[in-house]
Formats: structure tokens, sequence, C-alpha cells
């Protein structure tokens, strides 16, 4: 009877330990996703020797930073546009200071592509930033101009690599090139060394963001494995999900639990509804093409990337938004100017984006709701997109107690009238506020959580 007693009481030590770790190992990640959630909106840079033909193969005029793959292109055709690229152009302060202005809080930069080049001082590769007529390494610079601005700085490491003799499988329009002797386990080796370069010799770096898991030479165990690795080097990195298999297509989710990563990866799109519980971040270009192509002018408005920051943020998502800069160095014109406007309104606005909750309405007719607890209350910000022709903004179905309303664009706030009809609908007047560019922010601050 004894020996019974004490097996029960060993499997309920055994159990609450458990418990303990996991909701430990679920705390830590929450402390160090914090200034991730907080942030809501980065820059994203595709920028490599793809920038260098800018788009063009042979009269095609299509490309992105694909463009070896794509036009097919052999390797050592390629591997001439090492000795064209000269960015004498870049500045890594201006870069930071644009990013800042425009409301970023971290920028994720291109430390290598699928094609295998790097833009940093790497000593396990001589397919690098060394060997252009360049010859400076353009993350050590990017590194310390973010710590002087306070910017975080974060890599895209692409775990595809067209360029490296050991990475499999080869392109099937290779002739060049023949799989013999390439051993996939010692380009592994080859990747974590390159990737402990970055993470011991870059400063404080956020999030290394991964890309090319979709092979099948990567497995779930070779993504789980990475991840472990890294982990270890760095308590506090964060990792996105495709690191491991477990990516549902461009809708970027994880397929289930069982997959490593820390946050999900949409692609070019934003999820219909909200995702509770779940980090993500869209990634998104300005026009059609990741890397710098000079034809494509099919540049999304600043309005576009205003509202379609605010939807994400709406669903509790940060926004990743593409700049392609040119061989020379520079971000193309038409990114400054939208990087610019945006930034004009994140100043006024940005209080309604940064750590802010996903809307707890479910459809709002006339934009989008976003929330942050302050102190006991809530503050509901109203993102207006249509404004009510009868100055009414119309908030259905709230109950809790109402605190003040006030429009973000008003200096010093004017407190605007609220009212309640029969049926419950909370009315706004805001036929006194000017409306914004983009979107006019309206802050509801209500006792308690929102209840319906």
């Amino acid at each position: 009877m004894l020996m019974k007693k004490l097996l029960v009481f060993n499997l309920l030590i055994i159990l609450f330990l458990s418990t303990v770790s996991f909701k430990l190992k679920e705390s830590k990640q929450s402390d160090r996703m914090d200034w991730w959630r907080e942030a809501r909106f980065g820059l994203f840079l595709h920028w490599g020797i793809y920038s260098v033909p800018a788009g063009e193969w042979k009269g095609n005029t299509t490309y992105g930073e694909w463009i070896r793959e794509s036009a097919q292109i052999p390797i050592k055709q390629y591997e001439e546009f090492v000795k064209q690229f000269n960015p004498v152009k870049f500045n890594a302060d201006e870069w930071v200071a644009m990013a800042k202005n425009a409301g970023m809080k971290y920028i994720v930069i291109t430390s290598k592509h699928h094609d295998g080049f790097c833009m940093f001082d790497s000593k396990e590769t001589d397919f690098d930033i060394m060997s252009t007529p360049f010859k400076r390494d353009i993350l050590r610079e990017l590194s310390d101009a973010c710590a002087r601005q306070g910017m975080t700085l974060c890599f895209y490491h692409s775990i595809m690599d067209w360029h490296h003799p050991d990475y499999l499988p080869r392109r099937k329009w290779e002739s060049d090139r023949t799989a013999e002797g390439a051993d996939m386990d010692r380009y592994i080796v080859h990747l974590k060394k390159q990737l402990k370069e970055l993470l011991t010799n870059y400063g404080n770096i956020g999030v290394l963001w991964f890309d090319g898991e979709w092979e099948d030479t990567w497995t779930h165990e070779r993504g789980k494995d990475l991840y472990d690795y890294l982990r270890k080097l760095k308590p506090n990195l964060i990792i996105n999900n495709r690191v491991d298999k477990g990516r549902s297509g461009m809708a970027g989710m994880n397929k289930g639990k069982s997959y490593a990563g820390d946050f999900g990866t949409p692609e070019q799109e934003i999820p219909l509804t909200g995702l509770p519980g779940v980090d993500w971040e869209s990634c998104m270009t300005m026009n059609d093409n990741w890397g710098y192509n000079k034809n494509d002018q099919k540049w999304k408005s600043s309005e576009n990337l205003v509202r379609k920051l605010i939807d994400i943020a709406s669903k509790g998502g940060n926004f990743l938004l593409n700049v392609g800069p040119t061989s020379e160095g520079v971000f193309p014109d038409a990114s400054i100017q939208r990087l610019s406007e945006m930034g004009e309104w994140m100043k006024m606005n940005g209080e309604s984006i940064y750590g802010t909750k996903a809307s707890p309405f479910q459809k709002l007719a006339w934009g989008r709701c976003t929330q942050k607890a302050k102190g006991q209350n809530t503050v509901l910000y109203f993102q207006v997109f249509d404004w009510p022709a009868d100055g009414q903004l119309a908030i259905p179905g709230l109950k809790n107690k109402l605190l003040e309303a006030y429009a973000l664009n008003s200096h010093p706030q004017k407190q605007l009238l609220v009212s309640k009809s029969p049926k419950g609908t909370i009315n706004i007047n805001v036929s006194t506020v000017n409306q914004s560019k983009y979107a006019t922010v309206i802050a509801l601050e209500i006792q308690g959580k929102p209840l319906f």
C-alpha cells in the first residue's frame, strides 16, 4: 500500500514539474516576443547581386531576385555580377533613418538569398561582399547604424543555396553542374557556421527569417535541429516558421503545433480573419518584385499600404514591407516617397498600431479597430476609412461604460460627444473632426475589457 502511495506521489510530482516546465517555456517565449509584438511594423530589404541586371535578361524584363533560376543563368555567368556589384551610394545611416521615419521598428535584410551570395564578410565562402569592388561589409555597417539609431536588425537567410557545391538538389536545367560528390549533411555544417557568424559578429540580432525550406532535401528533423541549435546560441532570438516544414503555402501558417518556429509568415496576403493566440507577420512588396526591377512601376499607393498596415494590426499581426534597393545602394524614388508618406500618418496615429491587439469586433463596415489596455480599462482605436455622411460614427453592440472619446489628430485633444441609441448602438459625433489622409483615428476609452 505504501509503495502504491509513493508511486502516485511521484507521478504527481512529475506531472507538476512538467506543467511548471511547460509554463516557464511558454513564459520565456512570450517574453522574447514582447518587443516584436509591440513593434508591429518592419522593413524588409531584398538586396544582392541580382540587383545588377535589375530584372532584365535577354530582352525579358520581368525578373527579380530569382533571376538566376528564372532565366536559367549558368553559375559562371551569374558570378560575373559579383565583379559589377559596387553600391557606392550605400549609406547605412540614411537607410535606417528612412525606416525609422516611416514608423518602422525593425529591419530584416537578406544576409543570403537563394543564389548563395552573402552580403557580409563570411569566413565560410568567397562568394560574398568582400569579393566585389565594394569590399565593405554591408551588414556590419547596418548593424552599427541600427545601434546608433535604436533600430532592431534582423536577417533573412535562405536555407536553399544555388551556389554551394554541397547543396542539393541541383537545378534540373544545370547541365554544367552535376551532383557528384555533393553532401547535404556537409552543407548543413556550413549553414550552421554562417548562422553562427551572423549571431556572434553583428550585435543584437532580433529575428532570423528563414526561407527556401520547401525542397525535399530539407526535412522536419533538420528544421527542428537547426531551430534548437540557434536557440542554444541565442536564447532570446525569434525564428520564423520557415525554419521547418510546417508552412501551408503562401498562407504562411503552420499546419500543426509540432513544427518549429515562433511566428507564421503569410506572403503577399493578409489572413481574412484574426488568429487569436497566434503570432504572424504579413510580408509584402510595394510593387510586383522583391528584388530591384527597373521596369516594375506597378506601385501600391501610400493609402493602400497604410490601410494594409491597419488591417494587419486589427487582426493582431505585424507588417513587413519590402524595398528592393538598386545596385548603386539606393532605394527607388517611389519607395522613398511611400515610406515618407506612411511615416507622416504614423507620427500622428502610431499609437493606434504599436503594442495593440486585434479588434474585438467581428466586422466594422466603415473601417477597422485595434485595442490597447490602459490600466484596468481599454482604449479602442477606430481607424475610419469611409467617413460617415451624417457625422455619427456608429459602434455596434458595446455594453461597457464609456469614459471618453477623441480624435488622435486633434491637438489639444477635444472630447467628442458620445450617445447610445435605444438599440444599443454607440454613436460618436465626429462632425467637428478634421479628416486625415488614408484613415482618421477615433479613440474611445471604455471601462474594463470590451463586453458585447
